[in-house]
């Protein structure tokens, strides 16, 4: 069952250009001088009930110029929008009722109260029959952990900590979408960890969908087994996540260390030398190296190896820059998988 509907969607923003000085002051009270910005053009986007989806692309791609679309928050320009059979800029109370919004940079708790008050107030917001509110509240409360830390005030909570509450207060009325906006942004490696894991959760056992945007690689490939790229308000790939980092995560990132010291350089082929010091060394080297490289560096006896996947935004910029035939074949494949 389709739950999200985007059909040929675009957002076009009008906007004033100023001349500097007052005298470009001035000018502009006579006449003034407009731009357009496309954030959004010619969208098109299906989302199964139950998926969890991920939109991955550099800032100002228009990912959250899409959610904010999805939400009713702003209207498009031209195009179709239905989400779960309602046009979402109707903002009527029954969509309302139906999804919620989590945004890593932007919080809808009330710092001044306790987490339980909180909840409590967000159960009068939703409406919320006092028995589902119990029992939601103890299902997510054993889930997130947090039961020592309800009677406390929520200024008083650290990120991670707010973060969970925030997951909460969104999750308390069981809305059939969460539509998340960075939601790992500022967090600790372990943090960031357990939302993933809540998340996963919460989507497998509830059959919540999911609409991710997120920069952190982890989140993407953890979470979304289908994702789509964003760039310039267009949509570059949507299809199977495995699949386009197999065929756009060209590099990986080698760190060797050593409880002695080594000579300089290092023992391999290709590859770019990032870091390098009697005791370590860190390499970005070509996927097909890594084996070669570690059979190398073996015969040295290092302390400790770590290897790390390319960071999503080289990725997402490969994706952009080989564009054309690849990403067309690659969409066209996944979709039809889909």
């Amino acid at each position: 069952m389709k739950i999200i509907e985007v059909e040929n969607v675009s957002k076009i923003y009008r906007r004033y250009k100023k001349k500097e000085g007052i005298r470009g002051s001035i000018a502009g009270l006579v006449k003034r001088e407009y731009e357009e910005k496309a954030a959004v053009r010619n969208m098109n986007l299906e989302v199964s009930e139950g998926e969890f989806l991920g939109l991955i692309g550099p800032n100002g791609a228009g990912k959250t110029t899409l959610i904010k679309m999805l939400t009713g928050i702003i209207a498009p320009t031209s195009g179709r929008l239905e989400v779960m059979g309602y046009y979402p800029n109707d903002l009527k109370n029954a969509f309302k009722q139906q999804y919620a919004v989590v945004m890593g940079q932007k919080s809808q708790l009330f710092f001044e109260l306790t987490a339980n008050d909180t909840l409590r107030l967000f159960q009068k917001i939703y409406d919320i029959p006092e028995k589902e509110y119990q029992e939601n509240k103890a299902y997510f409360t054993e889930l997130f952990g947090v039961k020592e830390l309800m009677d406390v005030q929520v200024r008083t909570l650290s990120l991670g900590e707010r973060m969970k509450l925030e997951l909460m207060v969104a999750l308390l009325h069981n809305p059939r979408i969460l539509f998340l906006d960075e939601p790992t942004i500022g967090l600790d490696a372990i943090a960031s960890r357990q939302i993933r894991r809540f998340l996963k959760e919460v989507n497998t056992d509830r059959g919540t969908t999911i609409l991710l945007t997120s920069h952190y690689m982890e989140d993407i490939k953890t979470l979304c087994s289908r994702c789509v790229v964003v760039n310039h308000g267009s949509k570059l790939y949507d299809g199977d996540t495995a699949e386009l980092f197999d065929c756009y995560q060209k590099s990986k990132k080698l760190t060797v260390t050593f409880t002695h010291p080594v000579a300089p350089g290092w023992p391999g082929g290709q590859g770019v030398l990032l870091e390098e010091s009697p005791f370590k060394k860190v390499l970005l080297l070509p996927r097909e190296e890594i084996g070669k490289a570690l059979t190398a560096f073996m015969q040295l006896e290092p302390s400790d190896i770590i290897i790390e996947e390319e960071e999503i935004g080289a990725v997402v910029e490969r994706v952009y820059q080989e564009g054309s035939e690849d990403i067309c074949r690659n969409t066209q494949k996944s979709q039809e998988r889909i």
